[in-house]
């Protein structure tokens, strides 16, 4: 699991989270997200796992609907292709990964499971800010915040490794080290 530990608040709440996405992480089309990377070495799968769990807790934090919103988040990226090698059907700028892979997540999830309102708007409008449509409910603001700092973690934490094991970025990490210090 790629949830931290410093976010379970409690057994029960641990619990309860996977209790609502239950049926969700057992469908076998949600299991093909752990094939596909999503940010550096975090498969989809995780990604999405990772951005449910942040969700569970803030909503039920805020008594918000945090049973939609985190079923939601579980299926926001659910588009089932490499979207690094991902070839645009067209040369628009929508068809661009970013704005066209909510409409092919929900999609794919309004086929097999039955979504409300909130879960259908978590899926479509997560990308806010960088497509222009605008969260219709609380939970979907949560649901963006929590995917754009789940993508921030992941990534960074990729490079910070990068910097750590490998013998070239290790040289030129300590040599912009040695840079910044010398001009501070």
């Amino acid at each position: 699991m790629l949830i931290t530990k410093d976010l379970i608040i409690q057994k029960s709440s641990y619990a309860e989270f996977f209790c609502i996405i239950k049926d969700l992480i057992k469908n076998e089309t949600v299991q093909k997200m752990k094939i596909f990377n999503q940010h550096a070495n975090v498969s989809c799968y995780k990604h999405c796992m990772q951005v449910a769990y942040y969700t569970y807790i803030v909503c039920k934090k805020l008594n918000l609907d945090y049973i939609s919103a985190t079923r939601g988040a579980m299926l926001h990226d659910l588009f089932l292709y490499d979207w690094h090698t991902h070839i645009m059907e067209s040369k628009k700028f929508t068809s661009m990964h970013a704005f066209s892979h909510p409409k092919k997540a929900l999609k794919n999830a309004t086929e097999i499971f039955n979504l409300n309102k909130i879960e259908q708007d978590v899926i479509l409008n997560h990308m806010w800010p960088v497509t222009i449509k605008i969260p219709h409910y609380k939970e979907t603001f949560i649901v963006t915040l929590a995917d754009k700092f789940s993508a921030m973690k992941e990534t960074f934490s990729y490079l910070i490794n990068l910097l750590h094991t490998k013998k070239a970025y290790k040289y030129a990490y300590v040599f912009l080290s040695l840079i910044v210090f010398r001009i501070i």
